[in-house]
């Protein structure tokens, strides 16, 4: 099989080294950098000088934002199937392929480390036709492969995905002001976290319902999610009444107490 990638930047190049080092694929790379691209013909693949000339059944794509993405489609042209791995505009995927191009949304999910480890989620959106010719490589590059639905699914679930991923952030960062407010080693508190989120999941560990509807009271889920809220109520008051016994700011903490058993659906 024959595949070529494109954009061999912090997690290009460890995803374009897994597909070197597998089985029955023949690796065409690109990159505007000479530095990946003599890493991967170190590793077997083959160089092209220009994205045009990479020769693939399946393009893999994995550069910095739409406008490069677009770059890249029109020099690939119709015939191959397009996988696009970089995140874009949820329009982006089927604005290609209304230009008579076969396009997969194929976002990733894992960073550096899942690329050089081979353990990405890969969200995918298209046809199953499509998905069928690109397998191989996708099944080379994660352990979860996710068929997300047609053209465009792929690149909505990876944005649900990273509201998740943000929002935490966000409100790491808020933890961290109460934290410091309260004179506690903020270093510590995040070893905490990490390791506490690796028991438990982290935001993941709710996400075992098909709906987001209220549940019904004799629904299963009804118990072990009203527990979740009345813990978390209770705990993100005690938090609240710290920062105002403190003086530090956190909006999230204020926005999540009234919202958190709607969410939850009980």
């Amino acid at each position: 099989m024959k595949v070529g990638f494109v954009g061999l930047g912090s997690i290009g190049k460890p995803m374009a080294l897994r597909l070197a080092a597998a089985d029955g694929i023949d690796l065409t790379v690109y990159d505007v950098a000479p530095e990946p691209v003599a890493a991967l013909v170190a590793a077997g693949a083959t160089a092209a000088p220009g994205v045009e000339a990479l020769g693939a059944d399946v393009v893999c794509v994995m550069v910095r934002d739409d406008d490069q993405v677009r770059e890249v489609a029109r020099a690939v042209g119709p015939g191959p199937v397009l996988v696009v791995h970089s995140t874009v505009a949820p329009g982006t995927p089927a604005e290609l392929a209304a230009e008579g191009l076969t396009v997969l949304d194929a976002p990733v999910s894992g960073g550096p480390m899942g690329a050089a480890e081979g353990s990405l989620a890969i969200m995918v959106g298209g046809s199953g036709d499509a998905l069928d010719v690109a397998r191989p490589a996708l099944d080379a590059l994660g352990s979860k492969v996710v068929h997300a639905g047609p053209l465009g699914a792929g690149t909505r679930m990876k944005l649900a995905r990273n509201l998740v991923h943000f929002v935490a952030f966000t409100a790491v960062t808020e933890a961290q002001r109460l934290a410091e407010a309260a004179g506690l080693d903020l270093e510590a508190l995040g070893e905490v976290v990490r390791h506490t989120d690796r028991v438990t999941g982290g935001p993941g560990a709710i996400m075992y319902r098909d709906t987001t509807a209220q549940l019904d009271p004799g629904d299963f889920w009804y118990g072990v999610f009203d527990h979740v809220r009345a813990l978390g109520e209770k705990d993100l008051a005690f938090a609240i009444a710290l920062a105002d016994e403190l003086g530090a700011d956190v909006p999230l903490a204020r926005e999540a107490l009234p919202r958190l058993g709607k969410g939850l659906g009980v």
